[in-house]
């Protein structure tokens, strides 16, 4: 009898520890983002380098998030007649800005401004788009859908899409822990894989990092980037480009206005059409300098086709208008005073900012190519 009631305690106790077991292992119902992404291992984890880490504002990247926001990406049902994707008007090879002025939506229309790339998304600061009309990025992800030049779709009609894919149910499962899919999903989606693309590979990043060094004419180009404007001193007068283009992603996440019209030819408000402050007339937000020799045409219209076209802008074709940057109206008094030899070192820099795996990178790649 002792040997079967230490049988029959061994069995209870053993039935205890697999129940204390189960109840330490059951994962409940997803209730909310946060507790879909504390799993370790589920984690998509970004090589960013020397930058700084980044917010994501409540969304960080998962694995199988980033998975479905890329086919999302270049997913053409986004589109009413199921023509165009993201990806059509943001291609990797021109990284991932278009090389047209203006982008084609569906029906041959043409959007309004010239396609910003994606890249280095996650340290984005100031709102998107030229003007800043989304506040996160999962908020513009949505607006090429509805908008009548580009996709010109409902995101009802893209959610009933969606939901008649078994793939598309089977990858909001993996990602949400159902099924349901929503508009607000997809920008989640969609958010986190633009925020996986990372760009710090150029050869810029390189010799920063003693890998790599620079050969005569780039360091002379690097040496006018960042040196100050100054026309009391010409033969030490720099370029000033870091003004707005400082930083690790060669940006300062401001709008400005860089003189490209006098005020009478402001057909394009930019930022005062979002904020309704006439001091925000014309001005644009500052895009990134890295990779800039693949992001041609330049400018939020697309008017300068090269980089010596818009070395010469800032040169000496800066329009006086109420709100140009003071710093840049500086500047016409005697222009920036660079020479021929100058003006080609400058863009010889510029082109060290070329991040050459980002064009090739097949984690942001079409997966269904």
């Amino acid at each position: 009898m002792n040997f079967y009631k230490k049988i029959n305690s061994a069995i209870a106790l053993s039935v205890v520890i697999a129940l204390l077991s189960c109840k330490e292992t059951v994962i409940p119902d997803p209730i909310n983002l946060e507790d879909i992404y504390s799993q370790d291992e589920t984690t998509y984890t970004l090589a960013i380098g020397d930058f700084p880490a980044p917010n994501f504002n409540g969304n960080p990247l998962t694995q199988e998030g980033v998975k479905l926001g890329r086919m999302l990406f270049y997913e053409k049902m986004l589109s009413k007649d199921n023509s165009i994707s993201c990806g059509s008007c943001h291609l990797q090879e021109n990284g991932f800005s278009d090389p047209e002025i203006l982008s084609e939506g569906v029906g041959g229309s043409l959007g309004k401004r010239q396609a910003m790339s994606v890249f280095n998304t996650a340290w984005h600061t100031s709102e998107f788009f030229w003007d800043g009309r989304s506040h996160l990025l999962r908020d513009q992800s949505l607006k090429p859908i509805q908008d009548e030049l580009e996709m010109n779709e409902t995101l009802e009609n893209v959610v009933e899409k969606l939901e008649a894919e078994e793939e598309y149910r089977g990858q909001f499962i993996k990602v949400f822990g159902d099924q349901q899919i929503t508009s607000e999903r997809m920008s989640l989606a969609m958010e986190q894989f633009m925020n996986s693309i990372v760009s710090n590979q150029s050869k810029y990043d390189q010799y920063l990092s003693g890998t790599s060094s620079l050969n005569e004419s780039e360091e002379r180009g690097r040496e006018l980037f960042f040196a100050e404007y100054n026309p009391s001193f010409p033969e030490t007068s720099g370029a000033d480009c870091a003004h707005c283009h400082s930083g690790f992603n060669f940006s300062n996440n401001r709008y400005m206005n860089n003189g490209l019209d006098k005020e009478i030819d402001q057909d394009d408000i930019g930022r005062e059409e979002v904020t309704g402050d006439a001091t925000d007339k014309a001005k644009f937000k500052v895009t990134s300098l890295r990779n800039i020799e693949l992001t041609a045409p330049y400018m939020h219209d697309g008017r300068f086709s090269t980089l010596e076209q818009v070395v010469n802008h800032y040169n000496d074709g800066i329009n006086v208008s109420p709100t140009v940057d003071p710093v840049l109206e500086y500047t016409t008094q005697t222009g920036l005073m660079l020479t021929d030899q100058d003006k080609e070192d400058l863009v010889a820099f510029l082109k060290t900012l070329t991040d050459e795996t980002l064009s090739i990178d097949e984690r942001y790649s079409d997966p269904n190519q």
